[in-house]
């Protein structure tokens, strides 16, 4: 008979692995990984069939929590800027708090080994930030753009954002601010 998974177990492969893929980038080996998590290697194969199924599964966990901190305590009564500016807000937040999660999803947003399936998955997990893009888009001069263009650029804004941020935290509010300024005169 075989013995229960345990969530303790996988949770702390999946630390170990942003922290693993963090320092080392995608061709951190799982034996790595599973040492880091305090398990064999053999045990982190019980929860993750492969490598490429760890890292998917990471990916959309990662996806998902990004999305959910950024629309967090989202106002809907309030204005689509000030909407705008509480995920933008909250968005920075996450990503200066989680400095290696922020890395491992830049790594594995980039890996070959991510599914489309996950791609998609993680673009659904941030449907909540794509309709307050559109939104906020309506009547600007970003209105016509193609959606993923829109949002690659302010995900650029956002990573040059909390580079200046994590480099610079006695300014970090005055960057998110700006930077938000920016952004909205470039979609509204």
């Amino acid at each position: 008979m075989a013995r229960p998974k345990s969530g303790d177990k996988r949770d702390a492969i999946i630390a170990a692995a942003i922290r693993v893929i963090a320092a080392q980038g995608l061709s951190a080996p799982t034996a790595l990984i599973a040492k880091e998590a305090g398990v064999s290697n053999g045990s982190l194969f019980t929860y993750f069939e492969t490598k490429a199924d760890l890292m998917n599964r990471l990916y959309v966990a990662l996806k998902m929590e990004m999305g959910a901190a950024a629309l967090d305590g989202i106002p809907t009564e309030s204005d689509i800027r000030e909407q705008a500016l509480h995920m933008w807000s909250h968005w920075l937040r996450w990503a200066t708090a989680c400095p290696e999660k922020r890395r491992t999803l830049a790594h594995l947003g980039v890996s070959d080994d991510i599914t489309p399936e996950s791609h998609q998955t993680g673009r659904q997990t941030m449907a909540g930030i794509a309709k307050l893009v559109e939104r906020s888009r309506e009547n600007g001069p970003m209105r016509d753009a193609p959606l993923g263009f829109v949002v690659a650029l302010m995900s650029a804004m956002a990573d040059a954002t909390i580079d200046f941020m994590l480099h610079d935290p006695a300014q970090a509010e005055k960057h998110g601010a700006a930077a938000f300024d920016a952004l909205w005169r470039m979609v509204a």
